[in-house]
């Protein structure tokens, strides 16, 4: 939208001046941005050429709005644009270029009043070019911000997307690589040596994790970690800095509300693959509606029952088939009995205790088994394969 006052004789040849002599107010606003309350001024990261080709840039749009050259000020003028995308790449703050766009425009204003006292230009077309020079800043002002928070956008999105590659990369293609470990620990604010524990926690249909805001948790004692969310998990890389493994993992569970599970540690984050892995196995130990974190460390067994489901099925059907075929009450029973007999270090007295049965009423059942199955309980390696078969019955 056009400045209403653009269409004033008085305030287009005040302007037009000073075209010719912008490089004068350029140095004026170079001075007085270094003067005037410098502790303001942050243009640390720009050199001085680049600077003062900037400055002189935003004077001559001003003057160009100001003289009718352009019209203006457009809420998306692209030379401000310009100036805001570049500023916003070197780091200065917005508030800084604000300042600068303020400081111009009194510099401007200033020098208009000295043209107008020079060619004698009457009191009421001063203040009136007052008025369209301040409506210029502010509109130049404010296309300023609008492009420098976009840049700012921008970069964030192109921040996190490089973050997600990042992450995918050290959980997939590039796990093992040690360099680029190295590299992504840098920008990733990550220490690349030492161990990691790499965890998986579950994300449900409506989009809630599993772990209720880790990486806060974690944050507040000290423990530097990274969380990324895919489409059905959420995966930390948690840098355990010669912590216990323990120590994080009893931390992580006062956040469970869902089924997670951890690797074992691994060293570096070159081996974040590898604990990636490891975790999704440990994982797959956990039932859909279980609320609990689990550790590989605490699940091989079953580790070893779900990366082989086809197995795992011939094991059960091998080592407890009989008893699987009885009916429900029954099966239970008997299979409950077998569990606490096993976990009781096969001691029929301890396991009758915890059943709440007599020693002898422990054996029968046991006896009963032992008919159903058509082989002995006895025996180190029964027990492994009775052990494994119980385990997979609680698998999901």
């Amino acid at each position: 939208m056009d400045v209403p006052v653009l269409s004033s004789p008085s305030t287009r040849r005040l302007a037009q001046a000073w075209l010719s002599d912008v490089e004068v107010l350029t140095q004026r606003l170079l001075a007085a941005i270094f003067t005037d309350n410098p502790e303001w001024t942050d243009y640390a990261s720009v050199p001085r050429d680049d600077l003062h080709e900037g400055c002189l840039t935003y004077l001559t749009r001003v003057l160009e709005v100001l003289s009718g050259k352009v019209a203006g000020p457009a809420p998306d003028d692209e030379v401000v644009a310009a100036i805001a995308r570049h500023r916003a790449v070197q780091g200065v703050p917005l508030e800084v270029m604000l300042r600068t766009f303020r400081l111009g425009g009194r510099i401007v204003w200033e020098a208009l009043l000295e043209q107008a006292q020079a060619t004698g230009i009457p009191p009421d077309a001063v203040l009136e070019a007052g008025t369209a020079m301040w409506t210029v800043i502010d509109g130049l002002s404010s296309a300023l911000s609008t492009s420098y928070r976009n840049s700012e956008l921008d970069r964030v999105r192109r921040d996190e997307q490089r973050r997600l590659a990042l992450v995918e990369d050290l959980l997939g293609s590039r796990a093992g690589d040690a360099g680029f470990a190295e590299r992504a620990a840098r920008e990733l604010n990550l220490p690349s040596s030492g161990s990691y524990l790499i965890v998986v926690a579950r994300v449900t249909a409506e989009g809630v994790s599993a772990l209720a805001g880790p990486q806060t948790a974690l944050d507040a004692f000290g423990i530097r970690s990274l969380w990324h969310t895919r489409i059905d998990n959420v995966v930390g890389l948690v840098a355990l800095e010669h912590r216990a493994p323990a120590e994080v993992l009893d931390r992580l569970r006062t956040l469970v509300r869902g089924a997670a599970a951890a690797s074992p540690a691994v060293s570096g984050l070159a081996e974040a693959g590898k604990g990636h892995a490891f975790a999704l196995i440990a994982l797959g130990t956990v039932p859909e509606d279980a609320k609990a974190l689990v550790s590989l460390d605490e699940r091989y067994p079953e580790a070893l029952l779900v990366r082989s489901p086809e197995l795992t099925r011939h094991l059960v059907d091998h080592a407890l088939g009989g008893v699987l075929a009885l009916p429900e009450r029954e099966r239970e029973t008997l299979l409950r009995t077998l569990a606490v007999w096993l976990e009781e270090n096969r001691s029929a007295a301890h396991a009758a205790t915890r059943l709440h049965c007599h020693r002898n009423t422990v054996l029968n059942r046991l006896q009963r088994i032992t008919t159903l199955l058509g082989h002995s309980l006895d025996g180190h390696r029964a027990h492994v394969e009775l052990s494994l078969a119980l385990a997979a019955l609680d698998l999901p």
